[in-house]
């Protein structure tokens, strides 16, 4: 199964999983000592660049630390993004990544709906993108809708 697993989050073999249904990821990603790691906002499994280089066209990396987003910059077609309690923040493909649902979505924008009732909820403009763990949902919801195709 796909979607909110709190036990697997993060996981290399879960991102895995997800990419082979189909889905692109984000996922939680540090540079620490000369290593990148994935976790939710701990550094809990350690990947290599290759690693990460067979799957970048299916992850959005979001940098927990500023060495993790100097790193990735280097790195060429790297899909990743930086912030703590900004409203948006403009991703290494030049897409905004909003969180303030509030503000004017366009079709540059990737949102994130964090819970069920954000996904029921939303009925704003659809965006480039929707990052969520309720992905049955939000295909049925928002297909319902007219906002996710």
């Amino acid at each position: 199964m796909i979607g909110l697993n709190p036990n697997r989050e993060n996981t290399p073999s879960y991102i895995d999983t997800a990419i082979s249904a189909g889905y692109e990821v984000e996922v939680d990603i540090n540079y620490l000592n000369g290593k990148f790691y994935l976790g939710h906002d701990t550094p809990d499994y350690e990947i290599t660049i290759t690693w990460m280089d067979k799957r970048k066209s299916n992850i959005w990396f979001h940098c927990k630390n500023l060495e993790s987003a100097s790193h990735l910059g280097l790195l060429e077609g790297f899909k990743f993004f930086c912030h703590t309690s900004d409203d948006f923040v403009l991703t290494s493909t030049n897409h905004v990544w909003v969180h303030d649902l509030s503000t004017n979505i366009g079709d540059r924008s990737i949102i994130p709906l964090l819970s069920d009732e954000e996904v029921i909820n939303y009925n704003g403009n659809i965006p480039y993108a929707i990052c969520t763990d309720y992905i049955s949902l939000a295909e049925y919801d928002l297909k319902q809708k007219g906002i996710y195709k």
